[in-house]
This record gives structure tokens, sequence and C-alpha cells, in this order.
């Protein structure tokens, strides 16, 4: 675990960044940076013990921010539908905030798993190596886009302000603050159908608590020039298979309806080896983690 260090965390009180924030606050002066439209939002950030200071990564107004940060950990993302937005906020904003913390010992990038370039077997396991695409283009969105985007501007900054790097291509992250399974239980809880592109759709689900676990450790991996690393949990499941538990796990029946996208990825599951090379092997299997998440969720309703 990391110790007396002062951390910045982007997006802080975002749906990975806020478990993570709160699991550095105790050992360590954790600042966070947004928007912080939502008054509520930013109390529960500060409940938390995070510092925060508002923040737009459209504008990348930084004076009131310190310098002085040993690591930083950059999370906060912008999914709109706008393209030019998306560039500034996803790939300019990660640039300008890089080099205001070049001083830092390591920074971590997040990037997603939605970089690679769709492949025709849903259960190929993407490595770090594979083609990059846009997996996300028969939806016009360009998340995928802008952080491809964004990944090319920190291994720039990594090599020009000899800050160590690691840019991390996350999975799919849930816990008891939500995340895609927890979303497919609350329309299983409410008895609405899960809809999916393709049979089977396979993912790499990972929990909060190893994302909280392996932060270390990947920080620690960070270099010059920059680290690109899957992370990701050690399995590979599928939606098929996680939506019949997670309706067991409530005694109800969950269903499944198809809808094929024309273009669409079929899969999105990453190669481990690397990771598990940095930080060892998740310590949360899948099914102990939708338990411990239906618990939370529905703990009259869960068997």
């Amino acid at each position: 675990m990391l110790r007396d260090e002062k951390i910045l965390i982007t997006g802080p009180a975002g749906r990975i960044a806020f478990p993570l924030a709160r699991s550095l606050v105790g050992e360590n002066e954790v600042w966070g940076i947004a928007r912080f439209r939502d008054p509520e939002s930013r109390g529960m950030v500060e409940d938390a013990g995070v510092t925060t200071r508002q923040a737009d990564l459209l504008t990348c107004d930084f004076d009131d921010l310190p310098t002085d940060f040993t690591y930083l950990l950059h999370l906060a993302a912008d999914f709109s539908e706008d393209y030019d937005q998306g560039m500034k906020v996803n790939a300019e904003a990660t640039g300008l905030l890089l080099q205001h913390c070049r001083n830092a010992k390591a920074a971590l990038v997040m990037s997603t798993l939605t970089t690679y370039k769709p492949h025709p077997d849903p259960w190929h396991r993407f490595t770090e190596d594979d083609p990059l695409g846009d997996q996300l283009m028969p939806w016009g969105a360009p998340y995928s886009v802008t952080k491809i985007a964004c990944e090319g501007v920190a291994r720039f900054c990594a090599r020009a302000f000899d800050l160590p790097v690691v840019i991390c291509r996350m999975g799919s992250a849930y816990g008891n603050h939500g995340g895609m399974p927890a979303m497919h239980l609350e329309s299983i809880a409410r008895g609405e159908p899960i809809h999916v592109r393709h049979d089977p759709l396979p993912y790499s689900p990972i929990h909060d608590d190893d994302i909280a676990a392996q932060v270390e450790p990947l920080l620690g991996a960070a270099s010059v020039p920059a680290t690109v690393v899957n992370w990701c949990g050690d399995d590979a499941v599928s939606v098929q298979e996680w939506v019949p538990y997670l309706g067991e796990l409530l005694g109800v029946e969950a269903r499944i309806e198809v809808t094929p996208v024309p273009g669409a990825s079929v899969g999105s599951v990453g190669d481990p080896t690397k990771r598990i090379s940095i930080t060892g092997p998740c310590q949360v299997l899948w099914r102990d983690g939708f338990r411990r998440m239906a618990e939370h969720f529905h703990p009259q309703e869960t068997r």
C-alpha cells in the first residue's frame, strides 16, 4: 500500500476513481480535481478525506493546483459525442496535466480495452501489442478514438518530461459503486431483460478491491518510455454466464435478448499476463465479487 505520498487523482467522484481515492486516504495526502458541478458529489469526495479543487479539463486551468504531487492518477475522461471536445479533454488535457505534474515520481494514465481493433473471435484475448482501432464506431462515439490519442500524448510526455508513465487499459470494473455487472443486476431485479449485441459477449471483469490493491505495483512499473498494460481481471466471463448467476443470487429469472450490431466488437477480453507479472493474480474471484455486489445492493433478496 502507498504511504506518505501526495497523490492527485482526477475525476475523484467517478465510478472507478471514488473507491480508489477512498482506499488511499488515511495513509496518504489525497487531492482530487473535477468540475464538481454537483455539490453532493464534491461533498461525498471531501467526506471521504480527499482535498478537492475545482478544475475543468476542457480549459485546463490548474493555477489553483500545487505542483508537488508525488504521484498522479489520471482517471477522468470525456464520454461525450463531441469529437473535438473528446480530443481536448482526453488528449490535450492529459498532456497539460502531465506537464503540470512532471516532477512526480510516476503517473498512471487510464485508458480502455476499447482502444483495440475489433476481433472476429469473441474470446480473443487482446494483448498489449494487438492492433488499435475504433470499437465504438457503430455507435458514432468518439471515446475509443480519443483514448488512443490520449495514449499517444501520454507516451510523448513520458519521454519529453522524463516522467515515468504507465498506461493502463481498463476492462470491465465493478463493485459496490456500480459498473456494468451492477447495472445488469439492477435490471434483473426490476424484471427487465439484458440486451446484448452478440452471443457470447465476454469481458474481463475486475473488482474495485483488486484495482485498489494493484495501483502501487502498477505505478512501480511506470517507465520512460511509457509502460502499456491491460488492467483487467484474470478470467474471461461472458454476459451469458454472469447474468444467470446474478438471477440465481436474487432468486429470479434472468433474461437475455440478443440484438446484433453490425461492425461492433463481439468481445472485450484483455490478456492479463503482463499485468499479472507486475501485480500478481487478482484476489477477488468473479463469482465471489458478484455475490458481494449483490449482497450490497440487495441484502434482503440475495440467496
